[in-house]
């Protein structure tokens, strides 16, 4: 989603002896190895200690990445001012002062306004004590709350295997920065059929940045085991999906080719896909939510089974290294809640363990991380990371592993929350080193899940094989189906391996999160219809 930026300041520190500064603001992102990358520039306002500039600063919001941003003001030398903003030479200008700040920390305080205090980094100036305020306003771009929805088809699709049945569904993904696709939506399966029509799709600019970046649309052959065949793929903007509505042409799909030599290469098939239907539809969207109020609420759960390893052996996956260096559960909890805990005032998280025995006590699948029997909050993040560490000395490792109580409690959390009209959305995070064994009452839990405010992240820990596992991730199997026969409301697990957290490209974490949003999306539009109605 496209952000724009509006900057003012007051009360700026007067460098100059004989008139008031000509100040301009030069906005960065700092990358993760502290690195600063030059977004945009302010004009620059003539004799002011207290400006606001009319240029905006345009950057893309991303829910799953930290974004740090550093504002320098620089009083321009009156010598420079028939010379651009941006061939301006900084180390020629005066250094008014710095502020830095989170993407998150603007866009979830209410009206998107965020004030910060202009500091000093290793600037030196001739007088330090006054440096003033910046304020940094966040609006949404023209455009951005639209959504798109649009109805595919295709025609003649092409199964390679003749023994297999055709049982098509389509896969959308953006594609990120470094170039790797992150799926942000999936129809569902069609059955047995070669010219399939799927139900609605519905994108917004949260997921796809622009209407101009690409997307692509693969189309796979559906099998129970998870490793589904593609069948082919486009990869086209959504203003060009809008204009193949318009013309009622279809589109050809096209398989990577199998050459070593150009890999570069595709070969083009006689299946085509067709936008059918296209619609657009300006509502609400997710930061419109977050910033009236709406919160989102980290939960955590820890699987203590004794698959893990002895927590005192350095093999185990929860040996807590006397350096500092975080373990695999550690990892991930950190990531996660490095992303989330800006979107939760409080900072008051849930936090869980399955799979051990209490001293003295059974086998329990859901026992409160800081040993109190009442209320399972712990604070902040170090709270969560304190109490993970501690139930590690209070618990012995024992199994199986059961999810059906831990998402069962989360429901009953975030159903009291939605009986007492407070504005939350959860987020149950579940680490787990191996395959859950209450199939059946997993998918029961997450399917009553689906009707309340609250998503559920699974990752798999250590090196056990999850294939059996990705049951939960709608982007690698069916639409889940109770044990009573109903399917779940909306999209409302996800599942992955953490041994692609750290891979090439956009980590597995970051892809999970990019998810959040949509599913966010999706409950707020079922409670707004079922309101309606």
């Amino acid at each position: 989603m496209l952000k724009q930026l509006s900057l003012a300041a007051s009360n700026l520190g007067d460098q100059e002896y004989f008139s008031k500064s000509n100040p301009m603001v030069v906005v960065y992102s700092k990358k993760n190895d502290g690195a600063l990358e030059e977004i945009g520039r302010t004009e620059v306002i003539l004799n002011s200690l207290n400006p606001s500039w009319n240029a905006k600063i345009n950057l893309q919001y991303q829910f799953e990445v930290l974004q740090q941003l550093v504002f320098q003001i620089y009083d321009i030398d009156p010598q420079f001012h028939d010379v651009s903003e941006k061939m301006l030479k900084l180390e020629e200008q005066q250094f008014l002062g710095e502020a830095i700040c989170l993407l998150s920390d603007v866009v979830t305080k209410q009206n998107r306004l965020l004030n910060i205090k202009l500091g000093v980094s290793e600037h030196n100036l001739p007088n330090p004590s006054k440096f003033g305020e910046l304020t940094v306003q966040a609006d949404e771009s023209a455009g951005s709350k639209a959504l798109m929805e649009m109805v595919f088809r295709c025609s003649d699709l092409e199964i390679k295997d003749l023994l297999s049945k055709s049982d098509p569904f389509l896969l959308i993904s953006r594609i990120s920065e470094n170039g790797m696709p992150v799926p942000i939506c999936k129809t569902e399966v069609r059955k047995n059929d070669l010219n399939p029509k799927w139900k609605p799709v519905i994108l917004n600019l949260q997921q796809i940045g622009s209407k101009e970046n690409p997307l692509v649309i693969e189309c796979f052959n559906f099998s129970s085991n998870g490793k589904h065949d593609l069948v082919g793929k486009i990869v086209k903007s959504v203003a060009e999906l809008e204009n193949m509505y318009h013309s009622q042409n279809g589109e050809n799909f096209f398989v990577p080719a199998n050459t070593a030599h150009d890999c570069h290469s595709k070969e083009v098939l006689k299946s085509q896909v067709y936008v059918e239907k296209y619609f657009e539809n300006n509502r609400h969207t997710f930061l419109d939510y977050i910033s009236a109020g709406c919160q989102l609420n980290l939960m955590v759960a820890i699987d203590y089974t004794a698959s893990n390893g002895n927590p005192r052996l350095p093999d185990s996956l929860h040996y807590i290294d006397p350096n500092g260096r975080p373990n695999a559960y550690q990892r991930v909890i950190l990531e996660f809640g490095d992303i989330l805990q800006y979107y939760d005032p409080a900072k008051r998280f849930p936090s869980w363990g399955y799979g051990a025995r209490p001293i003295d006590g059974p086998v329990s699948h859901c026992f409160n991380l800081n040993g109190s029997a009442y209320q399972p909050e712990v604070e902040g993040i170090q709270g969560i990371m304190s109490a993970y560490i501690s139930a590690l000395r209070n618990v012995s490792l024992a199994g199986p592993t059961l999810f059906g109580p831990l998402i069962s409690t989360a429901t009953a959390i975030a159903s009291q929350s939605l009986i007492s009209n407070q504005q939350k959305y959860f987020i149950l995070l579940i680490v787990t080193d191996g395959v859950v064994t209450d199939f059946q009452e997993t998918i029961d839990a997450i399917i009553k899940a689906s009707d309340f405010p609250l998503s559920i992240v699974v990752v798999g820990v250590g090196g056990a094989d999850f294939k059996e596992m990705e049951f939960l991730d709608p982007n690698k199997g069916e639409r889940l189906e109770s044990s009573t026969g109903r399917v779940a409301s909306r999209d409302v697990i996800q599942f992955a391996p953490m041994k692609d957290v750290h891979g090439a490209g956009i980590s597995i974490v970051q892809s999970l999160l990019a998810e959040i949003p949509g599913q966010f999306m999706t409950y707020m539009r079922t409670r707004e219809t079922q309101a309606i109605s």
